[in-house]
């Protein structure tokens, strides 16, 4: 399958161990600021569903019904604390013409032998394995690794050497993420987008890329974090206190207002490092507006909007004080913070999230109720009109009972009076006929 939404499963080559589960949604492209977007979608209503609410799966056979008869590009397979899939990614390592591996990915894939399928795109793997991730991060590079809260899109395109079912394979997937994933990443280039559109979470943060560019590493850059003048804030954030925030979205948007100013306003460095930290939850890849939008990307995108100075590495003292928040127009706040990650412009950002929301909701609401005022009206309309049967019938009952009792018909022919009951229907069929 490719991701110019060609409708093909292979599902007869996906393995029972997932077939088997009620963690199914599909999936749709969606254009997102000029880039390709896998969307998950609820099977049977293309509403948009969540990795992290079972309300939004369904069981596989209802997905790949949706697949053939609805507007959905892919299927996807939702990874959760409640089983015992972990799902590896690995994204631009294939070559789609000849259907090669590159090395790293020859060799991870040797290692972990399990199921092993072709991504969509055609230019990666996917590989499930039964264990569990022995560390906290989730990738690093192109490699990434997820057990719980993400979606994977499935193909059912099995690479033939691989095995045909999900194997228990703790011990390799340790030895995998240790080599790939738990490393710093000291090796990779500043700024480096790492969510790809073939990435398979509810949504990839692409809000655009400032002009400067910093060149620090991200350990040294989370080390100016935490030695500027507010970088007791910034620690406390990054471990995941929310201390002096009315709420976590607070908390969040103050983070992300942070990683904005040190990373240069950096989307897909926010994102990645903002994962890293401690308020990191599973919310964060949510789907919460109507374009799409996860929770994640707009907490980025408003904190790029609210921070109006980044720290610019070829200056020689740098400091966190100098970049403040766009003040909201709409939000009023008593308090004088106005160092980065300040709660007026995270408060401005956490109301408008909110107001958005409610008005969602309230469409929402205002639509069921339309609904359910039509259905009053249809209602009504089926009772005026069994009520108007009933009268009916109640007046030709009336004219039956009030037939005379002594009917000479030559039908009457027993003494006991039923040719006179005969005779009296036959004439109130007569009547209602006329």
């Amino acid at each position: 399958m490719t991701d110019s939404g060609e409708k093909s499963v292979q599902s007869d080559r996906i393995p029972d161990a997932i077939v088997d589960r009620e963690q199914w949604i599909c999936w749709r492209i969606k254009d997102r600021n000029g880039k390709a977007t896998k969307v998950p979608i609820v099977p049977g209503t293309g509403e948009y569903a969540s990795a992290t609410d079972p309300k939004t799966w369904r069981p596989f056979d209802e997905a790949l019904e949706y697949l053939e008869d609805g507007d959905a590009a892919g299927i996807g397979f939702v990874f959760t604390e409640d089983d015992p899939f972990v799902g590896i990614d690995l994204d631009d390592c294939r070559d789609p013409e000849t259907g090669s591996p590159s090395t790293d990915a020859r060799e991870i894939i040797v290692e972990l032998d399990s199921f092993t399928e072709v991504s969509p795109s055609g230019t990666g793997y996917h590989v499930i394995v039964r264990g569990s991730l022995p560390g906290d991060r989730s990738r690093r590079g192109s490699v990434e690794m997820y057990e719980t809260a993400r979606f994977f899109t499935v193909t059912g395109d099995h690479v033939d050497a691989t095995p045909a079912r999900v194997r228990e394979r703790s011990a390799s997937l340790e030895a995998v993420y240790n080599e790939y994933i738990a490393e710093t990443e000291s090796s990779a280039e500043p700024g480096q987008q790492t969510l790809d559109a073939d990435h398979d979470s509810a949504g990839d943060v692409n809000t655009g890329t400032s002009s400067q560019q910093p060149t620090l590493e991200d350990e040294e850059l989370l080390e100016k974090a935490r030695s500027a003048s507010n970088g007791e804030k910034f620690d406390r954030l990054w471990r995941g206190s929310t201390t002096g925030y009315e709420s976590q979205s607070e908390a969040d948007m103050a983070l992300c207002c942070l990683l904005a100013f040190w990373t240069g306003g950096d989307a897909a460095r926010v994102d990645r490092l903002f994962r890293q930290s401690g308020l990191i939850r599973g919310k964060w890849d949510d789907v919460h507006y109507s374009d799409g939008s996860t929770y994640g990307e707009k907490t980025v995108e408003r904190a790029i909007a609210n921070t109006d100075d980044v720290y610019d590495p070829s200056s020689e003292k740098p400091s966190g004080e100098k970049v403040g928040h766009r003040e909201s127009r709409d939000v009023s706040t008593s308090s004088t913070e106005q160092t980065v990650g300040g709660t007026d412009g995270a408060r401005a950002a956490y109301l408008a999230e909110k107001n958005q929301l409610l008005s969602e909701r309230m469409t929402d609401l205002e639509a069921v109720l339309e609904q359910k005022d039509d259905r009053i009206e249809r209602l009504e309309q089926e009772n005026r009109a069994l009520r108007e049967r009933l009268e009916v019938s109640e007046e030709r009952l009336e004219r039956f009972n009030q037939q005379p009792a002594i009917d000479t018909d030559s039908d009457t022919t027993s003494g006991d009076g039923r040719g006179s009951v005969w005779n009296r229907a036959k004439r109130f069929v007569r009547d209602k006929n006329k």
